[in-house]
């Protein structure tokens, strides 16, 4: 069986490390608001190349933190509408309802599956506060449009960074900066399945402003900034040690783990010859995708699905149901959004991982373009 991300096989490459740091964190007796998170968010500003990271419990919690941090700063309040993609996995939307703030959907590009930002200024109205841009399946979203727009309007731009930890933008001038440091703040997750993944949920909140990640911090940790005094009505979302630990182990191969990503995508996209599949539009920059998920296209995707299964290939569906279509959303199920519908009924992610070996891409390569419906 070809799995489609052995969790256990890429963890192994780094069990002696992870071992030793779990040791570390036992025998050292302290496993929350330790030594370990303030390395790791150390290590994580410097990678990124922001000022803060504040590490929290998981990657939602991440971007319900930035937009509670706002609220408790007077620059949003409830009501206050937040433009987002309407493809996007649904974390990003609760992220936005639980602050009791209003989705402003925007419809993604077909080609790249992010956000349309030519779409994005018919939807600000007066109560739009925010642009969340989410680096769906690990590419990065962004442009000096996107900055120019913000600006006009005076709106913040908060970065879903959950699936593209080490991704770049390059500007015009080819200067580049890594996606986690490209707008006002972004929240970052490190769930298993992630390119930078925990051994359990963590997520962090990158931000170069000074004021707001002291605000998400105290918010983090039930709202206090000195035990026992509460400021805010906080969260219980804290990173513990141990977490920390294997994080700080595992971020020194991202960039490796990343670029070998690549080259399993670039394999896909210049071998896959079946006239049923879309591929993957390029991107200009190849460290503008960190390949965190490679998605392919087909009407006939249930099928193929299935027969690649049949052939002991594993694959997923990232993601089924679009969020405004989702029981929990029922007040936006009418919403008709044909792109973002489109790619939830036709996508199927297939195997990408450090560890895939090359027979394993092969195999899954000849399977494909033998696939007829």
């Amino acid at each position: 069986m070809i799995k489609f991300l052995d969790l256990q096989k890429i963890n192994a490459q780094y069990a002696a490390e992870l071992k030793q740091a779990a040791a570390e964190v036992i025998d050292k007796g302290w496993f929350l608001l330790g030594e370990r998170v303030k390395i790791f968010e150390q290590q994580y500003s410097d990678f990124i190349g922001v000022k803060n990271t504040v590490a929290c419990a998981n990657g939602l919690d991440a971007l319900r933190l930035i937009l509670r941090a706002y609220i408790e700063l007077g620059i949003m309040q409830e009501g206050d509408e937040v433009i987002v993609p309407a493809n996007t996995y649904i974390a990003t939307i609760l992220a936005i309802t639980d602050n009791r703030l209003k989705p402003a959907w925007v419809e993604p590009d077909i080609k790249t599956y992010n956000l349309n930002i030519s779409l994005l200024e018919q939807a600000v109205t007066p109560k739009t506060k925010a642009i969340m841009a989410v680096h769906l399946y690990g590419r990065a979203c962004w442009s000096e449009k996107l900055e120019r727009l913000a600006e006009k309007y005076s709106l913040k731009i908060i970065e879903d960074n959950a699936q593209a930890a080490g991704a770049y933008h390059y500007f015009t001038d080819n200067i580049r900066k890594r996606t986690g440091n490209l707008g006002d703040a972004a929240g970052n997750s490190f769930y298993p399945g992630k390119n930078l993944g925990a051994l359990g949920d963590s997520g962090a909140v990158t931000t170069s402003d000074g004021e707001l990640a002291a605000v998400v911090r105290a918010l983090a940790n039930y709202g206090s900034q000195e035990k026992y005094v509460n400021k805010y009505q906080g969260l219980n979302s804290r990173m513990d040690e141990i977490q920390a630990a294997f994080l700080s182990v595992k971020l020194k191969y991202l960039d490796l783990e990343n670029e070998i990503r690549r080259q399993i995508a670039n394999y896909y996209m210049e071998n896959i010859k079946n006239e049923q599949i879309i591929l993957p539009t390029p991107t200009e920059h190849k460290e503008s995708h960190v390949q965190h998920i490679f998605a392919i296209r087909t009407k006939q995707r249930d099928k193929l699905q299935a027969y690649l299964a049949a052939n002991d290939i594993q694959t997923l569906i990232h993601y089924p149901i679009p969020p405004h279509k989702q029981t929990c959303y029922r007040e936006w199920n009418h919403c008709s959004f044909p792109i973002t519908e489109r790619i939830h009924k036709e996508v199927l992610s297939l195997p990408v991982s450090p560890c895939l070996m090359m027979e394993e891409v092969e195999q899954t390569v000849s399977s494909i373009n033998k696939f007829k419906s």
